[in-house]
């Protein structure tokens, strides 16, 4: 048994006996005849103090170290304000390539292979990425080996070798994945709802193709990492078995580690040029038995953390679709209707740049007309009518409740406090997150809503079979034509396109 195995069935082992003992000590307690007799006392629970964890590492690195002695492991991620939006538009690819590589392809003197077998040899996890806004490095190991992984992670962050075979499977590999991108809706429906509401110039609109692919070499990994995997960009957060004040005087050394040759600072990503989608019903023609829809709208970007219309945002929209069972969309489309497994919305605030209102389900063909007839009513009534307080109260009650669980273990505290760190988040944010949700009337709600549910805005999406799609049901209940008419602007159809190359196909 591998000690990475081992690791995991000691854990396990401990978590099965906590419970098993606690039932034990609370054996004698009065067992109710039904669950709805079940009393519970007040909810306690007390933030963490994110300045008592945070340490300054050499050159200023900001770093968050929380120590849990409870299981001899550690954990420690570090977070990079870089990503795809630094990397040429004709080399799409290169920054997730990089990240990538960074893990697969071998790291300091050690070849791709070799670093595989020294990483299984200390039972470490070690993981990169690379993304369209940031990027990511992270290790588990057992903190009796804690300076031998660490010496293999930073290897990893400073000396990747990205070996050559590696990356020809990496691009091999993806490329692969390409040909097969025209067979999900759901990756189509993401493909071109971007292109749809971000315009095609958009960082977030990029998509690799072989062109792309075939323009990045061993070389151009090479020159991302020097300009950009660097101390400048840092944030780092650690939880597990040790001492802060002994880890931060080894991370510390360890920064020494990256060379200062050809280091670029990279600037905030920037501020997307303004594009401004054209509303209407957009089809992409699949020949499939049910129709993706998305349908959504540009938001805007979220310049105060402290602004009280966040977070009545966020319960109209706990209210409208995000969240379970009860929320409006998932109550009429699935459970009064039977037109869908499920039906979401997400009122998305961006951090970089504007995000975006997504309302998503699959329907059979037939009836994707009455289940987009049912959310656009549903939009149109959280503008127009207050909620009810019992409604309100379940989304506040939920978001109040499961609020602790931000911050269920130490590894959930290091991170959501260095993610602060990455975004300029203040961590008061944190503490005065329930008075806020708390103080959202039914009057906030419905302000919001009319002032950023706009459906004179509104793009929909359609991915399927528009002649099965475009009638509605037998019932007579919608049809697209009723629904296009509410929405405005017209059906346009989409070009068909080469999955590997994206290029437009003619008919």
């Amino acid at each position: 048994m591998s000690g990475r195995v081992l690791v995991r069935v000691l854990v396990l082992v401990v978590l099965c006996l906590g419970p098993a003992a606690s039932a034990g000590a609370q054996g004698s307690a009065e067992i109710v005849a039904h669950p709805s007799e079940l009393t519970y006392g007040p909810l306690d629970f007390e933030l963490p103090d994110a300045d008592g964890f945070r340490r300054e590492l050499a050159g200023g690195v900001p770093a968050y170290l929380v120590p849990d002695r409870s299981l001899p492991l550690v954990d420690i991620a570090v977070r990079f304000r870089i990503g795809s939006w630094l990397e040429p538009v004709e080399q799409t690819g290169l920054a997730a390539l990089t990240g990538e590589l960074m893990r697969t392809g071998g790291a300091g003197e050690l070849e791709a292979k070799a670093f595989d077998e020294a990483v299984e040899a200390v039972a470490g996890n070690f993981s990169a990425f690379i993304g369209s806004t940031s990027a990511g490095m992270s290790m588990n190991c057992l903190s009796t080996v804690l300076d031998e992984c660490l010496d293999l992670f930073f290897s990893m962050l400073t000396e990747p070798r990205f070996d050559g075979d590696r990356l020809d499977l990496a691009k091999e590999n993806e490329l692969e994945s390409l040909k097969q991108r025209n067979d999900d809706p759901v990756d189509v429906a993401g493909r071109e709802g971007q292109w749809l509401l971000y315009g095609p110039d958009h960082v977030e609109s990029r998509f690799v193709t072989a062109a792309s692919l075939d323009a990045v070499g061993r070389d151009d990994l090479g020159a991302f990492h020097r300009r950009y995997v660097h101390p400048g960009h840092m944030v780092v957060a650690a939880a597990g078995d040790f001492d802060s004040d002994e880890l931060a005087v080894k991370l510390s050394a360890l920064l020494g580690r990256f060379e200062e040759e050809g280091r670029e600072q990279a600037p905030w990503p920037p501020r997307s040029a303004a594009y401004e989608p054209a509303p209407g019903v957009y089809v992409a023609q699949q020949d499939i038995p049910q129709g993706r829809v998305q349908i959504g709208h540009r938001t805007f970007q979220r310049d105060d953390w402290d602004d009280p219309d966040h977070f009545a945002l966020e319960m109209m929209d706990a209210v409208l679709g995000n969240g379970g069972f009860t929320t409006r969309l998932m109550k009429r489309i699935r459970s009064d209707e039977g037109l869908a497994y499920g039906a979401y919305s997400s009122f998305g605030v961006g951090s970089f740049w504007p995000g975006n209102l997504s309302i998503t389900f699959q329907s059979k063909s037939e009836t994707v007309a009455f289940a987009a007839k049912i959310a656009l009513e549903e939009v149109d009534r959280i503008r127009t009518e207050p909620v009810s307080e019992d409604e309100l109260q379940t989304v506040k009650a939920s978001a109040i409740e499961t609020f602790p669980s931000n911050f269920e273990s130490a590894v959930a505290v290091a991170r959501i406090f260095a993610q602060d760190e990455f975004l300029g988040r203040p961590h008061d944010y944190w503490r005065t997150y329930r008075a806020n949700v708390e103080a959202v009337t039914p009057a906030d709600v419905m302000r919001v809503a009319e002032q950023h549910l706009l459906p004179d805005r509104l793009v929909m999406l359609v991915v399927g079979d528009w002649e099965a799609i475009e009638p509605g049901d037998s019932d007579g209940r919608a049809t697209m034509t009723e629904v296009a008419g509410k929405i405005g602007g017209g059906v346009t159809m989409l070009p068909a396109r080469d999955p590997v190359s994206l290029q437009v196909v003619e008919q």
